[in-house]
């Protein structure tokens, strides 16, 4: 195990390698140019190539590349160009928002779409079986953002039960925390508890058409303990695998919905530095959710010995 763990460590700097290089070329071969965004309209040509020659820009790409990369390897991802500020210390500040409504959604999400996709296996057919994929058809095609703005329109400016945006840090008070992630994390859920409910249903329902779920059954056990110490343990591996890959679709979401709800987290300075064509806040916070991603994936297989030792590496 510790061989392959260490595999799979090694593994990432090639892949980091990969994604620096990339989002290198996608930022600086796209049009538009950072310099002129900072200068304004106002600013003259001068003024904008004078700008260049301070941020770095005016170096040919093969040196700005190099640069790049030195820096990265040491732990340096620079100076933001629109915020003047360190890169590292902008991330820092956006991690909690990020970390907490991620959290709060992949809870939300598991502890809705199990129970829900193993009821709806175990009564195929039902009302409750077509109700279940009916709102994973649903949860897949309605957008992040058009939930978001449904919730907030009747849960917070017809009902007044939530506040319509803004965010409060976990040591201004938790229950303040949790009372304003409320929102945002529902609305982000949906798609991730239709992704989860409908796979559980479909690996659930798999195992529940095994032998030994029969040879369960005429032993006379219990449905309520065929059901989850049998069928739901033994279609685990599937399920943690879809919901490692519900983390790394959250990504996604997170930057929609913090630009909903106004939540000063990654998602929402991930917009504002793309469309500042912000290069150093850019290149960093996509390196770091390559990291995230990785690491979920690391995690995941590790978890497959854990439910199934019959895996080995």
């Amino acid at each position: 195990m510790w061989a392959y763990l260490t595999r799979r460590l090694l593994s990432v700097i090639p892949v980091l390698l990969v994604v620096a290089t990339i989002v290198f070329l996608m930022l600086r071969l796209t049009p538009g140019d950072p310099a002129a965004n900072i200068a304004g309209d106002a600013a003259t040509t001068e003024d904008i190539a004078k700008l260049r020659v301070e941020l770095g820009l005016a170096e040919p790409l093969p040196v700005q590349f190099g640069i790049y990369i030195k820096n990265l390897v040491q732990g340096d991802f620079g100076e933001s160009f629109y915020y003047k500020r360190s890169v590292i210390s902008m991330v820092a500040d956006g991690v909690g928002p990020t970390l907490s409504l991620a959290l709060f959604t992949i809870v939300i999400a598991c502890l809705v779409a199990v129970p829900l996709g193993t009821l709806a296996a175990y009564k195929q057919g039902s009302w409750l079986d077509r109700t279940v994929m009916g709102f994973s058809v649903v949860g897949f095609s309605v957008p992040v953002f058009v939930i978001g703005y449904v919730l907030i329109y009747f849960l917070s400016v017809k009902l007044g039960w939530f506040p319509v945006q803004g965010y409060q840090p976990i040591n201004e008070g938790i229950v303040g925390w949790a009372y304003r992630l409320i929102l945002p994390s529902t609305a982000l859920s949906v798609i991730f508890i239709a992704l989860i409910a409908r796979m559980t249903r479909t690996s659930v329902l798999e195992v529940l058409n095994e032998d030994y779920i029969r040879t369960a059954r005429a032993k006379g056990l219990a449905s309520r303990k065929i059901l989850l110490k049998h069928a739901l343990r033994n279609a685990a591996v599937p399920i943690v695998t879809i919901i490692g890959i519900a983390i790394g679709i959250l990504i996604s979401g997170v930057v929609v919905t913090e630009s909903v709800f106004v939540i000063p987290g990654l998602g929402l300075l991930t917009l504002d530095a793309i469309q500042g064509r912000d290069y150093p806040t850019v290149q960093a916070l996509i390196i770091l959710f390559s990291v995230v991603y990785v690491v979920i994936n690391l995690v995941i297989d590790l978890l497959y010995t854990l439910l199934d030792p019959r895996i080995r590496y």
